[in-house]
C-alpha cells in the first residue's frame, strides 16, 4: 500500500485525483482549508475504497498552513509515495486591477508553497529511491498572461529543471499542464464561464487519467488532450508580440485557464 498527498483535494482536479489514486487502492492524505469538506471527503472516500484517507486542514497562503504540510511530507514513518501539488487560484481583473496583496498571496500559493512542498517530498523520496511529484499548472504557462501565467510558467520550469536533477534517483517529477477543466475554479475567482466555447472544456477525471499515465511513461510535462496539445503548437511557432495581444484579449474574456 501506498499513499499520496494532494493540496486543494477538496474540489477540482485535485478533488478527481483523490477519487482515482482512492480506487486504485493508495491511502490519501488530504490538503486544504475546509476541515467541514475534508472530513465529508475522507469518509467518502475510506467507506468507498477501503483506503485510509487522513486530513490535514492547512492555509497554503500562510507560512504555518506550509510548514504544517512540509512537516507531514517529511515524516519518514509515514512515508507520502506521490505528492499532487493543485491548490491555487485566480484573481479576476488585470494587472493594477488586482490588489497587491492578493498577487504575492498568488506567489505564496503557486510558487513558494510549490517549491517548499516539492523540496519537503523529494528529500524523503531520493532517500527510498522511489515516489513521485506532480505540480499542477496550466496551458497559461505557455503564453503572457500576467500574473497567474507567470506563477504557472515557474511551475513548468522548476519542477523540469527538479526532474533533470534528480534524474536516476528513482523520484520522477511532472508538470501537469491542463487547459479549461470544469470545475470550482472560475467561480470562486468571480469570473464567468458562459462565454468559453464548449470544446475548450475538459473532465477533471479524464485529465488526472491521462496525467498518471503521463507520469508513468517518466514524461516532465504533461498537457491533457489532443486539442490543447495541438493548441500548444500553435503557441509555439507563433510571433510573440502577437501571442502577447492574443493572450491579453483571451484574458479578459475567458479568464485564466
Amino acid at each position: 500500500m501506498t499513499s499520496a498527498l494532494i493540496t486543494g483535494a477538496t474540489a477540482g482536479i485535485g478533488a478527481a485525483f483523490a477519487r482515482r489514486l482512492a480506487a486504485d487502492g493508495h491511502d490519501v492524505v488530504l490538503v486544504a482549508r475546509d476541515v467541514d469538506r475534508l472530513r465529508e471527503q475522507a469518509t467518502e472516500l475510506h467507506d468507498r475504497h477501503g483506503v485510509e484517507a487522513e486530513v490535514l486542514p492547512a492555509d497554503l497562503a500562510d507560512d504555518a498552513g506550509i510548514a504544517a504540510v512540509e512537516a507531514r511530507l517529511a515524516d519518514t514513518k509515514r512515508p507520502v509515495d506521490l505528492l499532487v501539488n493543485n491548490a491555487g487560484f485566480g484573481n479576476k481583473g488585470r494587472f493594477l486591477d488586482v490588489p497587491m496583496a492578493d498577487e504575492l498571496r498568488m506567489l505564496k500559493v503557486h510558487c513558494e508553497a510549490v517549491l517548499r512542498l516539492t523540496a519537503a517530498a523529494t528529500a524523503t523520496m531520493r532517500e527510498r529511491r522511489r515516489g513521485g511529484v506532480v505540480n499542477v499548472a496550466s496551458v497559461a504557462a505557455f503564453v503572457p498572461r500576467g500574473t497567474y501565467g507567470a506563477s504557472k510558467s515557474w511551475v513548468v520550469q522548476f519542477t523540469q529543471g527538479a526532474a533533470r536533477d534528480l534524474a536516476g534517483s528513482g523520484v520522477r517529477l511532472m508538470a501537469l499542464c491542463p487547459g479549461f477543466v470544469r470545475t470550482e475554479f472560475h467561480q470562486r475567482a468571480g469570473m464567468g464561464t458562459d462565454n468559453i466555447p464548449g470544446w475548450m472544456w475538459l473532465d477533471a477525471d479524464k485529465v488526472v487519467a491521462e496525467a498518471l499515465a503521463d507520469l508513468a511513461r517518466g514524461r516532465t510535462l504533461s498537457v491533457p488532450d489532443p486539442r490543447y496539445k495541438a493548441l500548444m503548437g500553435v503557441v509555439k511557432l507563433a510571433p510573440r508580440g502577437l501571442l502577447g495581444g492574443v493572450s491579453s484579449r483571451a484574458g479578459r474574456k475567458f479568464g485564466p485557464m
